[in-house]
């Protein structure tokens, strides 16, 4: 698990890998760019239009204090959407991500495996699907542990957990499915599940760094194309996790 880790790290900077991240990156930012600015027009709207109503309503203050109040709202919300921005963008990448992650199987499995046959490509329907998937749970899961941060840091707990289990699921049968049907990867992973949430643990180690985390989608890839080839070099792959 760990020379896995390793040997995710190291390939991140090859050539092929760091060409896949620039262009995942690049449009994930762009991506995000795009939902600050329609949200950040949707909110100053309609904090414009609420400070109009306001004072429609109740008759008093002058015209400069609703509209000095509707700035202020604007602003927060612009710094709301930032900070939102910050938080959302792993779920972002990884979705982006998915969308790359058979350049970089191809390109791990051309460089460490070049003696196996290749996996296959898996169609853009299905990553679609895969990635809308994740992107969603991940998005809900933070959500959810996002109240409990300020409890003594009961949600940085369980967002590392919860990450680990599903980074580690995601892309585990996105490596398998490459070599396997979706049903059977899915069932090689819960076979194998206390073993890639251990690995899982690892990509959540990752995607906790700031910054580093938006090449969670290529690094988590490349660890996972690592673990399922150690599994699948064993004959009891579907009844225990290789030591």
């Amino acid at each position: 698990m760990i020379d896995a880790a390793f040997n995710a790290l190291s390939q991140l900077f090859s050539r092929p890998l760091r060409a896949v991240l620039m262009k995942a990156l690049g449009l994930a930012l762009l991506l995000i760019v795009i939902i600050g600015i329609v949200l950040n027009r949707v909110f100053s709207a309609l904090a414009a239009s609420g400070a109009t109503w306001a004072e429609q309503t109740s008759g008093f203050a002058p015209h400069a204090a609703w509209a000095t109040l509707a700035w202020v709202l604007s602003i927060m919300a612009s710094l709301g959407i930032v900070t939102g921005a910050l938080f959302l963008m792993p779920a972002v990448a990884a979705f982006v991500g998915s969308f790359f992650v058979d350049e970089v199987a191809d390109a791990v499995e051309r460089e460490t495996y070049p003696a196996e046959p290749p996996g296959q490509a898996l169609p853009l329907f299905r990553a679609l699907i895969e990635g809308v998937t994740f992107a969603l749970l991940a998005l809900a899961v933070y959500l959810c542990a996002l109240p409990f941060i300020f409890f003594a840091g009961v949600g940085v707990i369980i967002l590392f957990l919860a990450n680990a289990y599903l980074l580690g699921r995601e892309y585990f049968e996105l490596a398998a499915m490459r070599f396997r049907p979706p049903h059977e990867a899915k069932m090689l992973r819960k076979r194998n599940a206390p073993y890639i949430f251990l690995a899982g643990m690892v990509i959540a180690l990752f995607v906790s760094i700031p910054l580093v985390n938006l090449a969670t989608p290529i690094f988590a890839m490349a660890y996972m194309v690592h673990i399922h080839k150690r599994m699948s070099g064993s004959r009891a792959e579907l009844i225990e996790p290789p030591r």
